[in-house]
């Protein structure tokens, strides 16, 4: 039998352990939390993943981006980006941007040769490739969907709502994850984390559980882009 401190995931000489909580339950409310999910983006609430929703056998960090890909081949152009963030509700300008920007920084990573291509595409196939650092490591090196890194979100960072973040908690979290020197990946985690919270937050001004869950996956991006049609 294990000893009392051999399971502690606080320790006194080290505070910041006990402001940051992790989940002891999670074990209890979701099967094999430690196993990440290639195929669905888990929680305590969706055991088996977004209901009715179709996977296409992509990884879940692949089915995030793949909102993007407008015509479905694969590869995600500037203009596909441009589209896909016009439809979540994004202004004209800060499309523009995005498309430029994303497509810039990330196309080249994910192609599959070393001459890189004027269009910037962005071939999901290789998307892992494009993992930055400063997140909160929800999605693995291969775009895999970690259960306990997702549940550590709320654990250590949802003070006000147990199941939701606050505009000050998605401010401590990104600064908790920054990693040291990694200018880029701070940059990216706080554009992507200030965009959805714009998108997404709710009447309180929070981030549900389910929106940022529904972010992994992509389902959001989809729910948000059917309410904007009905606008």
């Amino acid at each position: 039998m294990a000893s009392d401190f051999s399971l502690a995931t606080y320790a006194p000489r080290a505070p910041i352990t006990g402001e940051r909580n992790l989940n002891l339950d999670l074990q209890e409310q979701i099967p094999k939390p430690y196993l990440a999910r290639a195929l669905v983006a888990v929680d305590q609430s969706h055991p088996n993943g977004t209901e009715g929703r179709d996977h296409h056998n992509l990884s879940v960090l692949q089915q995030h981006v793949a909102f993007f890909d407008r015509n479905k081949d694969g590869i995600i152009y500037p203009w596909e980006t441009y589209q896909g963030f016009r439809a979540i509700g994004c202004g004209v300008f800060l499309s523009l941007t995005a498309g430029f920007l994303i497509n810039f920084l990330l196309g080249y990573s994910t192609q599959p040769a070393w001459i890189p291509s004027p269009l910037l595409p962005i071939y999901i196939k290789n998307i892992h490739k494009c993992k930055h650092g400063s997140d909160s490591e929800t999605y693995d090196t291969e775009g895999r969907f970690d259960p306990a890194k997702f549940d550590a979100i709320f654990s250590k960072y949802a003070k006000t709502y147990s199941d939701a973040l606050t505009g000050d908690e998605l401010h401590t979290m990104l600064g908790a994850n920054r990693n040291l020197t990694d200018f880029i990946g701070r940059a990216i985690a706080s554009a992507e984390w200030r965009l959805l919270y714009s998108l997404a937050k709710d009447e309180r001004g929070v981030l549900q559980r389910e929106a940022i869950r529904g972010l992994f996956d992509g389902s959001l991006f989809e729910l948000l882009a059917e309410k904007r049609k009905t606008e």
